[in-house]
């Protein structure tokens, strides 16, 4: 998780893209406020409820500053509590609602998302890089697995507006890491494990950074039951005028429906036209 230290939080572009922010004068800022952000970023799927130890350890503050943030978040009405544990209010939405609203680029993806969902009947959506996960940004469609009564059509997990998946095991986030500089890559990689999310999932960080070099030299990425099994993703980026990418488009898939072969023959096309169609509007 984020600590206060580097909560210099990450801001949109002009395409509504998270980019990294200019440092910014010790002076400038405001202490206070990055630590309250932090232990709001304290709070994810993993630990929905913290009392102040753990916000304190997660956010990388002391106990007494934790509790404090905590009151005063759940004051204001960002935090729900019991009076020990914290968590989550629907207030919290409003950051993301607004984003959404407003952002241009889950405005500019959405109907091409839609008309892909529409078209193939599989679930696809859009993703931005944020540190070392992917924020879905946009999404549409569904995941067909297998039931008792056949076929039936379920929401892809992970894939929900607002969602953070990690950036090492999907598809969306190999693309985005492709689009670094070779150093950039090095310097994110540097003292990074890469977790084990199923069997299948590669941890290996020599392996993982030829596995880049070559999503680089494809322009797309599939990934194979790497961050879900029963599930198979690919990718390609979503680049701007100026030629940089900003976002990357997906698809995923029960390889009990499509076969990784029959995705890169049937959906890759399409992928890749939509990246193009969308280009003027990144």
């Amino acid at each position: 998780m984020s600590s206060a230290s580097n909560l210099s939080a990450q801001m949109s572009g002009p395409a509504g893209v998270l980019q990294t922010p200019k440092p910014i004068a010790k002076a400038d800022l405001i202490e206070g406020m990055a630590k309250g952000m932090a232990v709001l970023e304290s709070f994810d799927t993993q630990r929905q409820r913290l009392n102040a130890t753990l916000a304190a350890e997660r956010a990388g503050i002391t106990r007494a500053a934790a509790r404090r943030h905590l009151l005063t978040l759940a004051h204001l009405g960002y935090l729900e509590t019991d009076g020990s544990y914290y968590w989550l209010a629907p207030k919290v939405l409003r950051f993301s609602g607004s984003y959404l609203a407003s952002a241009r680029l889950p405005r500019a993806v959405q109907p091409t998302l839609n008309r892909l969902a529409a078209q193939t009947h599989e679930s696809f959506s859009a993703g931005v890089l944020d540190g070392d996960e992917v924020v879905i940004v946009g999404r549409s469609g569904y995941e067909w697995k297998s039931g008792a009564s056949g076929a039936v059509r379920v929401l892809a997990y992970g894939l929900h507006l607002g969602a953070r998946l990690p950036a090492h095991a999907t598809s969306t986030g190999r693309v985005l890491l492709a689009a670094k500089p070779k150093t950039a890559l090095t310097q994110w990689l540097k003292g990074r494990t890469l977790p084990r999310l199923t069997a299948r999932t590669l941890t290996d960080v020599k392996q993982f950074r030829a596995v880049i070099d070559q999503v680089r030299n494809d322009d797309c990425c599939l990934a194979v039951e790497e961050h879900e099994l029963g599930v198979h993703a690919l990718a390609v980026p979503l680049r701007n005028m100026q030629g940089r990418t900003v976002a990357a488009l997906n698809v995923v898939a029960s390889p009990q429906r499509l076969t990784a072969q029959e995705m890169q023959r049937d959906l890759l096309p399409l992928l890749f036209d939509a990246a193009r169609e969308l280009r003027p509007l990144m």
